[in-house]
């Protein structure tokens, strides 16, 4: 029974983990969601050894990641191997979890949903977070179905999907169930297939609900939206190990200006350029203690001639420090941020600026410097630098303004900005969406990113080479226009930079631009493109109340985990008997 228990977890577990790869871009074959955990519920079964599912779940989640995030080996394949390590425990929680509810006969078609959605969320423990890969992701195209996510969040879209493989275990399970002879046999199986046809009528009617909901909300969503300023969006094309030279700021800021001027000449309002393509400090507090030859101020100089001469605002992604002047007049930076700096149209540099708030660890800050000096040290080894290259976190959500666009938009617009992975955080995207009223205080989102981390380049040939990371991005980004009805503008070096509408729909084309047409083949190119930027005025129950059913799933993970350890202790006490899970 151990050798059999051993191969029926091994194949439910490699089961739902080659269609969970299958499920995500770049193959994306979003229909093998709605069973992608089937085989993991099934093999989860009380009658196996919970040590067996603990380790065989083990290894095969932590070879799921190894295989799913190749693509940050290559930046620091010590902190990919760490991730992989602490995201494997998930696969054993939600398979110890499934084994739980299915020795106490609840119902899975509610129980599977609960579990899988927490353990999605349980990703977030892991210093920050890391949402990606959810089943929701996998339904970007569907548009139809992720609408819900106005009120659920994509979580509520990885809920739906979920319970329909609950409902399919459980069919599968009551198919392959003993029949037995007695009468009492026969009628409790009538009882049970009542029971399992109501079930399967719950999640019909749900998943029709959601289509019907979702085909309304997005021919609202034509019929509701006023057209926005013109903006210009910049895609540079730099890799990472090029981008650190010392002698490509100057030639990535020109690239940029000439690109930037292609914008500006086709009329765009706001131009914006990817993060931290400006490879110098700019923030006006450095700039009026510098030599004003000083690299950091030719460069400020240059953007604000910039704007100026194109009648455009520009938001570049650069970076900004608080100065310190020591007694012999040195000028040391005492803090630094990743930011985005705005210029208006007249070239003056506003003093709106956003600080990158939620920082990616290794990537941009080494954890625990002041608190845990000695896990610090540790954590210096997982960095892809020998150097402590730690940015500070910004601590205000700024709204930036656009008082004076050109005639053609008149009026008064606002934009919050997300930088890098922020957008794939959904609680600082609905930060942005409201105001302490409650009522929409920004016209739309952008994000902009330096995904030239993920790209390589070829020694032989000179070519860059994407990877599925950057569709990936865009796919997750498209759920954060969704859940607040807002546009997302993206400007990403080496892609995908486009426009999201707020139905979740990833624009292909533009007004002008040299930018491939769809947005698919947006990786690892340079260019240009303008659009129209659309602004909806509706407001989401998912920005007024945000991820509560995240947090009752994540709560019912931690209640399943926690109650047999609180059964079993109960059990040694005097007057209480609990039914045994068969081991």
């Amino acid at each position: 029974m151990r050798k059999n228990g051993l191969l029926i977890a091994l194949g439910g577990f490699l089961g739902s983990a080659l269609l969970l790869m299958v499920i995500q871009p770049p193959l994306g074959w979003s229909w093998a969601a709605w069973g992608a955990y089937v085989p993991m519920i099934l093999a989860s079964s009380p009658r196996l050894r919970a040590r067996t599912l603990i380790l065989t779940g083990y290894v095969v989640g932590v070879a799921y990641w190894l295989a799913s995030l190749w693509w940050v080996k290559p930046v620091t394949w010590q902190g990919w191997l760490t991730f992989c390590l602490y995201s494997g425990v998930l696969w054993p929680v939600l398979s110890l979890g499934i084994r739980y509810c299915r020795g106490r006969r609840w119902p899975l078609v509610a129980a599977a949903p609960v579990l899988i959605v927490g353990t999605e969320q349980l990703q977030g423990l892991f210093l920050g977070g890391f949402y990606w890969r959810f089943l929701a992701h996998s339904q970007y195209r569907n548009l139809s179905i992720i609408q819900i996510a106005d009120i659920f969040g994509a979580a509520g879209v990885s809920f739906l999907i979920a319970a329909i493989s609950g409902l399919m275990a459980e069919w599968i399970l009551y198919a392959v169930a003993p029949r037995g002879l007695a009468a009492t046999s026969s009628r409790r199986r009538k009882s049970t297939r009542a029971a399992m046809l109501v079930k399967s009528g719950v999640v019909a009617a749900a998943v029709v609900a959601s289509l019907l909901y979702g085909r309304w909300r997005v021919a609202q969503t034509d019929r509701v939206v006023r057209i926005g300023p013109r903006v210009g969006v910049v895609q540079s094309n730099t890799p990472q190990s090029v981008k650190e030279t010392f002698q490509s700021g100057r030639q990535i800021l020109e690239e940029l200006l000439d690109l930037s001027q292609a914008c500006a000449q086709f009329g765009a309002d706001l131009i914006i350029w990817p993060e931290t393509m400006v490879q110098a400090i700019i923030n006006r507090e450095v700039l009026e203690l510098i030599d004003p030859n000083h690299e950091s101020a030719q460069f400020d100089r240059a953007l604000s001639h910039h704007a100026a001469q194109s009648n455009a605002y520009l938001l570049v992604g650069a970076y900004a420090a608080t100065p310190r002047v020591a007694a012999d007049r040195h000028v040391d930076l005492v803090e630094k941020y990743n930011s985005a700096i705005l210029y208006d149209a007249t070239g003056y540099k506003t003093d709106q600026r956003y600080d990158k708030i939620h920082l990616v660890p290794f990537g941009e800050v080494i954890p625990f410097q002041r608190t845990v000096p000695w896990l610090y040290g540790l954590l210096m080894w997982f960095t892809p630098y020998t150097y402590d290259y730690s940015l500070d976190y910004g601590t205000r959500y700024t709204v930036f303004d656009m008082n004076r666009p050109r005639e053609t938009t008149p009026g008064r617009h606002r934009f919050a900005v997300m930088i890098c992975y922020e957008d794939t955080i959904p609680a600082i995207a609905r930060r942005f969406a409201l105001d302490a009223s409650r009522h929409k205080q920004v016209d739309w989102l952008v994000n902009i990113s330096n995904d030239g981390w993920f790209v390589q380049l070829d020694g032989g040939s000179g070519e860059i080479v994407p990877s599925i990371e950057l569709l990936q991005h865009v796919a997750i980004c498209a759920f954060r226009a969704v859940e607040n009805r807002l546009a997302v503008v993206r400007s990403v070096n080496s892609g995908i930079s486009c426009v999201i509408d707020s139905a979740g729909r990833i624009r292909d084309g533009y007004e002008g631009g040299n930018l491939p047409d769809a947005h698919t083949h947006r990786t690892a190119v340079k260019g240009w493109f303008v659009d129209h930027v659309p602004i909806d005025p509706r407001v989401t129950i998912f920005s007024k109340w945000g991820q509560w059913l995240d947090f009752c799933c994540k709560m019912g993970v931690w209640a399943i985990i926690i109650l047999p350890v609180l059964f079993r202790w109960l059990r040694t006490m005097k007057g209480f008997r609990f039914a045994r899970t068969p081991e």
